[in-house]
């Protein structure tokens, strides 16, 4: 049967138990009534399963933005009411991501447009001579800023991504860089950074972590954990509003050349340049991004508020009930590094059999209203490796494009719902059996 022939009924989905629990109380979601075209010229509810690309926008972001924009004015710049004000906003954001993410006292913290702007912003701040060591199971953004680094192959289980670590930082001379995901974009498995972290510090190395896909779902404390730097973006963490952050510590940034050249970002122009000591200042050049950072503080706020063990215990309820429904239907394989039973955010990657991933999620689309992500996630390199490391086939892949397979991933949070969940497992069902 065609997939566009498919018709889709609701069905309970009784197989998987869950324990009574309360309720959980969490913040609401931009767009949660949004309804959706499907064949036939239906409107659906939006089964919205790709927060790991973008996560919509909580209610408290859109209002704390919406409160700011009234006084919305230059940042740093003016004596009026209105800058000041805006000033003053700009700046506890960042006094309050600091917060967030448990930043030390003496740490930086430069506004950026994303995690790749991070992640090229700590390339550009390297001292001469620095080596950068990196798994081939990294995001792009954390994988290709850096010129001549060693990469190290996908390790078969976390004691071994230990063990390659330290053989690496072991034969480098001079100072050396560690760079690692906190939870993987493509599997959701996290991994074990504070022991990494231990083995960059053992060897005079430094450490830094791409935590995009960790801090939505996860509380992270800088200090506790001893990392060097720390990355992530603000649109997957509920602020889509093209901010993100790097923070760490403070010594390459101050030592580093400007990230960007212009206005703000020195202390006096003549002659010669002076640029400012501040690294925050030194990297900020130009007229930020003020209401991305204000949303990004008000996503903070809104997380730590609602708790983690809230937001912990209704992300592994979903995900347990998805990954269970998926692993009951013949031919949908889930992909996974380390084993099913490894620790893992709410992120799930799979492969349906006889159907490229393009054409799954065209027909989760088309049929049933629901958003998933195809293709190899700018994890080239990794998914490959998921795939059995295939140099042929595959079809259109989402954009990410370079010839070869691909898979569908399917990301929860908050406003994912059971039934959300539920319809996915049917339609794919549907699909698989098709």
């Amino acid at each position: 049967m065609a997939l566009s022939a498919l018709t889709f009924v609701q069905q309970p989905v009784d197989r998987i138990s869950e324990p009574d629990v309360a309720p959980v109380r969490l913040p609401a979601v931009v767009g949660a009534d949004l309804e959706v075209p499907v064949r036939g010229g239906r409107l659906v509810p939006y089964a919205n399963l790709d927060y790991a690309a973008s996560a919509p926008c909580l209610e408290p972001v859109n209002a704390a933005v919406a409160a700011a924009l009234p006084a919305y004015s230059s940042v740093h710049r003016g004596a009026g009411y209105a800058s000041q004000l805006t000033t003053a906003r700009y700046e506890q954001a960042r006094h309050t991501v600091r917060a967030f993410v448990g930043a030390r006292p003496d740490d930086a913290l430069v506004f950026v447009r994303n995690t790749t702007d991070a992640m090229n912003l700590l390339a550009r701040s390297l001292p001469e001579g620095t080596t950068v060591v990196v798994f081939e199971t990294e995001h792009h953004a954390s994988l290709l800023p850096w010129p001549d680094a060693v990469r190290l192959a996908p390790p078969a289980f976390p004691g071994e991504a230990i063990r390659a670590a330290d053989e690496a930082l072991a034969a480098i001379e001079g100072p050396a860089l560690l760079v690692v995901t906190a939870a993987s974009n493509v599997t959701g498995e996290l991994w074990p950074i504070a022991g990494l972290a231990h083995i960059a510090h053992r060897h005079g190395a430094r450490i830094a972590v791409d935590a995009a896909q960790f801090v939505p779902h996860r509380g992270l404390n800088l200090a506790a954990l001893d990392l060097d730097y720390v990355a992530f973006s603000g649109h997957k963490l509920y602020a889509p509003f093209g901010a993100g952050v790097l923070v760490g510590r403070s010594d390459w940034l101050a030592a580093a050349d400007p990230y960007l050249r212009g206005g703000g970002a020195v202390r006096a122009v003549g002659e010669t340049t002076e640029w400012s000591d501040d690294p925050e200042t030194r990297h900020e050049a130009g007229t930020p991004n003020v209401l991305g950072a204000i949303a990004l503080a008000a996503a903070c706020d809104a997380l730590t508020a609602t708790g983690w063990a809230a937001l912990v215990r209704e992300e592994e309820r979903l995900l347990a009930r998805l990954r269970a429904g998926l692993a009951a239907i013949p031919g949908v394989r889930e992909l996974s590094l380390w084993g099913q039973d490894h620790p893992r955010v709410g992120i799930v990657s799979f492969a349906v059999e006889g159907r490229t991933a393009r054409e799954v999620a065209e027909a989760l689309s088309a049929e049933w209203g629901v958003g998933v992500r195809d293709g190899k996630f700018c994890a080239h390199p990794f998914v490959r490796h998921l795939l059995g490391g295939g140099e042929h086939g595959g079809g259109e892949d989402g954009g990410c494009a370079d010839g070869t397979v691909s898979a569908v991933r399917a990301s929860i949070g908050i406003g994912t719902t059971t039934e959300h969940v539920d319809r996915l497992v049917e339609a794919l069902r549907a699909i698989a059996t098709a």
